[in-house]
């Protein structure tokens, strides 16, 4: 039963560390909260939803639709939404985020209603296998490998490419990587689009995991991922996977125990134990400022 519930966790937690990485790579970049990130998770969800219902694709199809249709949306709200607000004050930039959040969601909810859909049967043939005295189902297996697999492709595309190197220069001094002949909004459009992308993709695992897609599905999770960015310390990106797993893990625990009405407490609760005892999170770092 442990280790049942521990895959289940790793299953749930490794969805929220996808759409962390993307809080955590937009924060590490400009310093700004992208609260239209669950937005952007539902619309994968939704473009899924759509891509295997009307094409009848399998679900490796539908996560790469739906991750090349939300690197589009992540790139055109940075450049709306974000870019003209660059170089104002930290709130009018908050402001602009909550603004594009809801009107994402009520966009979706006058296009297809208020009412949850689900994805149709024939998207995964869920067989479950059993491993000694755990069982494990096929959608498990495929969220976990997809999941460990983007984040490694990250971790890939951060340390060794050209544009990685970038993303680094950029989150560590943005003055001086733009005097460096670096093109600043050329890799803060390339981060937005990475990050909606792992979202997208935790979007169409989570709805055919859950069999329930909504216009404000992205609420909870973004707020969720958000919570896993910050607990494994915002900006960065080891962090925002340890940070999902551990919020998983815990919110599956809480459900075992009987409480499963206190999941959501039990998760913010443990952050907010973790950030008074080290206020950075798990892995993050002090910002040391220049005088």
């Amino acid at each position: 039963m442990f280790f049942e519930q521990l895959l289940n966790g790793i299953t749930v937690g490794s969805t929220y560390a996808l759409i962390a990485l993307g809080y955590t790579m937009v924060y590490g970049i400009i310093t700004l909260i992208n609260f239209a990130h669950g937005e952007i998770f539902m619309v994968g969800a939704f473009v899924g939803l759509a891509l295997t219902r009307f094409l009848n694709v399998n679900v490796f199809l539908a996560i790469l639709g739906a991750m090349a249709t939300c690197m589009l949306l992540g790139i055109v709200v940075e450049r709306i939404a974000y870019r003209p607000l660059r170089r104002s004050s930290r709130l009018s930039a908050l402001i602009s985020a909550i603004g594009v959040s809801i009107f994402i969601s009520t966009l979706v909810q006058l296009i297809r209603g208020p009412q949850t859909t689900n994805y149709p049967a024939s998207v995964i043939n869920n067989t479950v296998y059993t491993i000694g005295s755990i069982h494990i189902s096929k959608l498990q297996l495929i969220m976990i490998l997809v999941s460990a697999g983007l984040m490694i492709a990250l971790q890939l595309i951060v340390k060794y490419t050209k544009m990685g190197k970038a993303m680094r220069a950029t989150s560590q001094d943005y003055d001086a990587a733009s005097l460096m002949g670096i093109n600043i909004n050329q890799v803060i459009s390339f981060t937005f689009a990475l990050g909606s992308a792992l979202a997208a993709a935790g979007g169409v695992l989570v709805g055919i995991y859950f069999n329930a897609v909504g216009p404000f599905m992205g609420t909870s999770a973004g707020l969720k991922a958000f919570a896993a960015a910050v607990l494994g310390g915002i900006g960065s990106i080891p962090g925002a996977m340890l940070g999902g797993l551990f919020l998983g893990v815990a919110e599956i625990t809480a459900i075992a125990l009987g409480k499963s009405s206190y999941t959501d407490a039990i998760a913010f609760g443990i952050l907010f134990l973790v950030l008074l005892i080290k206020p950075t999170g798990i892995l993050g770092r002090p910002l040391q400022k220049k005088v």
